[in-house]
């Protein structure tokens, strides 16, 4: 499984239609956010920003296709309103699209004759100082296709390329070239420069939604690490598992090879140091299911310490993660959700712990419903990873120190 990051860099609300992915629900992403969407190797759709309703520029994508490779290519075909550019994750190589698409239209349509535009009124919308804020689709207006030419020829999708028995256009036909085999893609949508921000990669999690914004305010604890609270009533060993490898949004979770250990008395804080290149897990004992903590340090596009609180291996208790810069920002739980759970939903560990199945499987056995059902009802939304997905707040810390709780 591979993922789509819709990054939007403008300083307003984008809405975008989305197609084939994201079981065809549309997206709104806010300014400076990024929206994560799961897809599938095979799996064909489109990325379409709207404007006051309209369809614009859209990215259109195939994951593994011909030859295992991923095809992806920007098109304006159905209009235009903003600028777009589409990528394999962590490679530029791979891009399509003009990230100043607009501003290169305003500077064709401010050059042009009053003839010119007065051929072009009926599909070219523009605002009070008369520069362009919108155009229809270029598809249903030849006349528009020509003046688009003009200034983007060869660097999106403008006609409908070869389709139908048309050969169409040999600038057009070139957009459909393979990438670099089956990755992450990267959308990135502005007003201004589309162009991803350097390196254009995402901080943590795959499935996560929004990253949070980092604060000035730190206390350094002296590097990187985590403060760790047993909040439990016993006294408990935490283990903390470096991921095997790290991708782009992919990594190799370690069963088996924990990188330290530490024993924490009950009501107890501690400060746990650990390399600034950790990214990886921090759980109770060695054995799943467990609840998670999953956190890295140092991401490589700030710097910053990120976590959250995953359930999907399980769950043997409450926690909760936060940022220790003065941000204040907490995400995680503090209820017992094991106590009371149905019967359906629980098991036993090999070390007699009686815990939430997995809601996601593994090689002991398939994803527990019973477990998703309640974990949903009992924590709720946003707070935790049930399920992977989006939605769950990611917890970064710009001072490389992440204080997490375990109940």
């Amino acid at each position: 499984m591979h993922f789509i990051n819709v990054h939007n860099k403008s300083n307003h609300a984008q809405e975008f239609e989305v197609h084939g992915f994201n079981n065809n629900k549309n997206i709104v992403i806010k300014p400076g956010a990024t929206t994560v969407l799961s897809a599938a190797d095979h799996q064909s759709g489109a990325i379409i920003a709207l404007h006051d309703g309209h369809e614009g520029e859209q990215a259109e994508i195939t994951k593994d296709g011909f030859g295992g490779n991923d095809f992806i290519d920007m098109s304006n075909i159905v209009g235009a309103g903003g600028n777009m550019t589409v990528q394999q994750v962590g490679d530029s190589h791979t891009r399509k699209g003009d990230p100043l698409f607009m501003q290169h239209l305003n500077a064709a349509w401010h050059k042009a004759g009053a003839g010119q535009k007065n051929a072009l009124k009926s599909c070219v919308h523009t605002n009070a100082k008369n520069d362009v804020v919108r155009i229809d689709a270029i598809k249903d207006h030849p006349e528009l296709e020509k003046f688009v030419r003009s200034f983007a020829d060869g660097k999106t999708y403008i006609g409908v390329g070869a389709w139908g028995g048309s050969p169409g256009v040999g600038s057009d036909n070139k957009q459909s070239s393979a990438a670099h085999g089956d990755k992450d893609i990267l959308v990135t949508y502005s007003d201004g420069d589309a162009s991803p921000a350097q390196p254009p990669e995402l901080a943590h999690r795959a499935q996560q939604k929004v990253i949070i914004p980092h604060h000035t305010e730190s206390d350094t604890h002296g590097g990187p690490g985590i403060v760790l609270a047993n909040k439990s009533a016993k006294p408990c060993t935490y283990f903390f598992y470096d991921n095997f490898w790290n991708g782009n949004g992919t990594a190799g979770a370690n069963f088996t090879h924990p990188l330290k250990s530490t024993h924490v008395n009950p009501g107890k804080t501690i400060f746990v140091s650990l390399p600034a290149n950790f990214k990886g897990r921090l759980q109770r004992g060695t054995q799943i299911p467990a609840t998670w903590v999953e956190f890295q340090l140092d991401a490589s596009n700030d710097h910053s310490a990120h976590g959250d609180i995953s359930l999907e291996q399980g769950c043997d208790g409450a926690a909760t993660i936060a940022a220790t810069d003065g941000s204040k920002r907490i995400n995680g739980f503090v209820k017992d959700v094991v106590t009371g759970a149905p019967a359906g939903a629980l098991g036993r560990r090999g070390d007699g712990v009686k815990v939430l199945a997995s809601t996601m499987g593994n090689w002991m056995g398939g994803p527990n419903r019973a477990a998703v059902e309640w974990l949903e009802r009992e924590v709720g939304a946003g707070k935790v990873y049930v399920t992977g997905g989006t939605g769950v707040m990611d917890v970064a810390s710009r001072n490389q120190v992440l204080a997490v709780e375990m109940y």
